[in-house]
């Protein structure tokens, strides 16, 4: 494998030439050591081209589609994204209090003002559970509710809400949300408000979810088809004989791949950007377990909760029944009364 990518890109280096740069330095080494056995050959394997690094870690997506160093990059994936042209007019820095400082299974986040000074939110999300519809919608409101106070500040008395404009939320899942697969042969959704009548109100906010879980098997059997799809594929795939038909099929993508390589030849800065996700994906797994047990809680109370309204339901319908069964008793002896009464009737 390693020869696939070693043939487009000369300089990747040899797994016994990273290893005696880390182990050189001391503190390279205890890092190095400090990794699982796992964590280690993922290491080498995408420094040494063994297989393709995963694009879209944190670290390594800002380094290659950085909006303020080559916002062509970005600007071509989202003009696709969305179907029109874009062009990046400033990168907005994250708001402290912002709703994405919220604890989730985040890999990256951008947002970013268009040249029509609309804004988008671009998140990667490893699981998408934890980020549902709901989650959507409030991303979405919190950049529209930044926007205002933003433009209101700016314009002040001459302020009108026509000078707002659209919002877009653009989340890629890595492992996308249940409901999704019910749409196997697609894997893009992208949403709008509209009325039922066909009135065209603009009202600003739009919505567009990939699916690279599901891509990943529609691309492995129609192969690419087009560009949108050429760069999911470079954000999606590690192997490297997918690689291969990327740079045969689009050849324009090499210059990523050789940006990738040159600062996996900075072993110290690779090594703290993997330690970096590492890090980071420590602590999502561990959210990712808490909510497992929480869901599992929660599942236990439902299921109490419904044999009590259950055993709820039973006491009722016991009670009912012997409700009705002292109504027959009293019936049967009022009748008894009736009889020994005709029957005294009757002797005399």
């Amino acid at each position: 494998m390693a020869g696939i990518l070693q043939k487009y890109f000369p300089m990747i280096r040899t797994r016994r030439e990273i290893l005696e740069e880390i182990f050189e330095d001391e503190r390279l080494s205890a890092v190095y050591l400090g990794w699982s056995e796992d964590q280690r050959r993922e290491f080498l394997n995408f420094c040494t081209g063994n297989k393709g690094v995963k694009v879209l870690y944190d670290s390594f997506f800002k380094e290659i589609m950085n909006p303020e160093n080559t916002p062509e990059r970005l600007e071509e994936f989202l003009s696709l994204v969305l179907g029109q042209s874009v062009k990046i007019l400033k990168v907005i820095p994250n708001d402290s209090v912002r709703i994405a400082d919220e604890c989730s299974l985040v890999v990256m986040d951008i947002v970013i003002e268009l040249e029509d000074h609309s804004i988008a939110n671009v998140e990667v999300q490893k699981m998408g559970y934890r980020f549902p519809g709901q989650r959507s919608a409030c991303y979405s409101s919190d950049l529209l509710l930044r926007q205002y106070k933003r433009v209101r500040g700016e314009r002040g008395k001459g302020f009108s809400y026509r000078d707002i404009q659209k919002v877009y939320t653009i989340v890629l899942y890595e492992k996308s949300p249940a409901e999704f697969r019910d749409f196997p042969c697609d894997y893009i959704h992208r949403f709008s408000q509209s009325s039922d009548t066909g009135l065209e109100i603009d009202l600003l906010q739009e919505y567009c979810f990939i699916a690279l879980d599901i891509f990943t098997g529609i691309v492995q059997n129609k192969g690419i088809r087009n560009k949108l799809e050429a760069w999911l594929l470079f954000f999606s795939t590690d192997d490297p004989t997918k690689i291969e038909t990327l740079l045969e099929s689009y050849p324009e993508f090499k210059e990523l791949y050789e940006e990738i390589y040159e600062l996996c030849r900075n072993v110290e800065k690779v090594m703290e950007m993997f330690s970096k996700e590492l890090k980071e994906l420590d602590r999502n797994t561990v959210q990712y377990m808490i909510d497992e047990m929480q869901e599992e809680i929660d599942g236990m109370r439902r299921e109490l909760s419904d044999k009590d309204t259950v055993l709820e339901e039973r006491k009722c319908t016991i009670d009912t029944q012997k409700e009705m069964l002292d109504k027959r008793d009293e019936e049967i002896a009022r009748l008894k009364r009736q009889l020994k009464e005709l029957q005294n009737t009757s002797q005399e």
